[in-house]
This record gives structure tokens, C-alpha cells and sequence, in this order.
């Protein structure tokens, strides 16, 4: 179970905090070590990741996009998407609706 403002383990070398929820849109902060992943999958809402410090490659619907420190990235609902961290890493990454699984 998620709790709201406290930092979890998510995969191995990937840690997230997240943030409390609106009534429609989420946020959570999630740090990664230089060659961590975060798994392909996905999911029914929009997604926004901001790159805070770092290099990220996304992999969206098999296309890889690269961001770094001050750049977006927008994920459609139901893509499949992973991460992988290039150098060590921060994204800030906003949820429309919110991810009811992340808080359960």
C-alpha cells in the first residue's frame, strides 16, 4: 500500500514519493540510479513527466524518446511505456485521472 508523502521502493534502484491527490490529477516524484528501470506497462491515464536532473529514454509504444533536466514528455492513455535511466535521475510525473492503483 502507497503512503502519500513517504518515499517507496518501486523497482530495483528506483525509489517514488507521491504527492496527495486533487480531485482529478495526481503527481509523484520518482528518483532513479544511472541504469535503473522503470518496467514497460501501462495504463488508462494521460501522463506528463517533467525531467528535474538527469537523462531519461522513454520508450513509448516502441519509439524512444531521450529528456533531460527541464524537458516534458507527454504519455497517452493506454501507452505502453518504460524508462531507463541513462545517468542518475529525477521526473516529477502528473496523472489525469488519478491512479486509484498507486494509492490502494
Amino acid at each position: 500500500m502507497s503512503k502519500i508523502g513517504q518515499w517507496e521502493q518501486a523497482e530495483p534502484g528506483v525509489k517514488r514519493k507521491i504527492f496527495h491527490p486533487g480531485k482529478g490529477l495526481m503527481m509523484m516524484e520518482v528518483q532513479f540510479k544511472k541504469g535503473a528501470e522503470g518496467y514497460e506497462h501501462s495504463h488508462i491515464h494521460e501522463q506528463m513527466s517533467y525531467c528535474i536532473k538527469g537523462k531519461i529514454a522513454f520508450q513509448i509504444d516502441g519509439k524512444e524518446t531521450i529528456i533531460t533536466q527541464g524537458e516534458i514528455i507527454y504519455i497517452p492513455s493506454n501507452a505502453k511505456h518504460g524508462v531507463t535511466a541513462l545517468e542518475e535521475s529525477i521526473l516529477l510525473d502528473t496523472f489525469t485521472p488519478i491512479r486509484k492503483d498507486l494509492l490502494e
